[in-house]
């Protein structure tokens, strides 16, 4: 009896802890397979719509006061990868940004946040572009729930440098990966 009792508690202890982790989904992207050309940028040789996805989230760790956002490709011929999408100080009231947040002629990033410059040279999103023939590509979307309300960056700060202050200040990690090529 007392092992069926231990078993059934770990049971639903397990099935809480799954319902409680830190989650990443969005309507426009499905974890592991090809993103849309919708999302796709538009220039060196790609023509997408370069429309940011649109992203949600829940169950942030206990304490956290803002979460930043980080696109990557570390596929990119580069050395180094490439920064796709750069954003911090969101809000931790904020859990969701609708698809063209990226864009900011749009203007639908809650006030305060920063959008840092990507690889493309721009502080805005920069959808997938990868060299044609070369194997898909990774993009992951990392949101992460940050210890302090706000990183005190200034606005030309590159991606490293984001990430860096992103990684010292960060209480979890909610992750969406898709992949493209042409």
């Amino acid at each position: 009896m007392r092992f069926a009792l231990a078993t059934l508690l770990l049971v639903l202890g397990t099935a809480h802890a799954q319902e409680a982790t830190f989650q990443l989904v969005s309507p426009d992207l499905v974890p592991g397979q090809a993103i849309a050309l919708k999302q796709v940028y538009n220039g060196f040789g790609c023509t997408g719509g370069n429309v940011s996805p649109a992203l949600s989230w829940r169950n942030p760790p206990a304490g956290t006061r803002s979460f930043a956002l980080l696109m990557y490709d570390p596929d990119a011929p580069t050395g180094s990868g490439w920064w796709h999408w750069v954003v911090w100080n969101i809000p931790a009231n904020v859990l969701s940004l609708p698809a063209r947040a990226g864009d900011p002629a749009a203007a639908l990033l809650p006030k305060g946040v920063m959008q840092g410059n990507t690889d493309f040279g721009t502080a805005r999103y920069g959808g997938p572009c990868p060299p044609p023939g070369d194997k898909p590509h990774r993009y992951y979307f990392r949101l992460h729930a940050l210890k302090v309300e706000k990183l005190d960056l200034p606005a030309n700060a590159t991606a490293a440098f984001v990430g860096f202050n992103v990684l010292a200040n960060s209480l979890g990690t909610a992750e969406l990966m898709a992949i493209y090529s042409r």
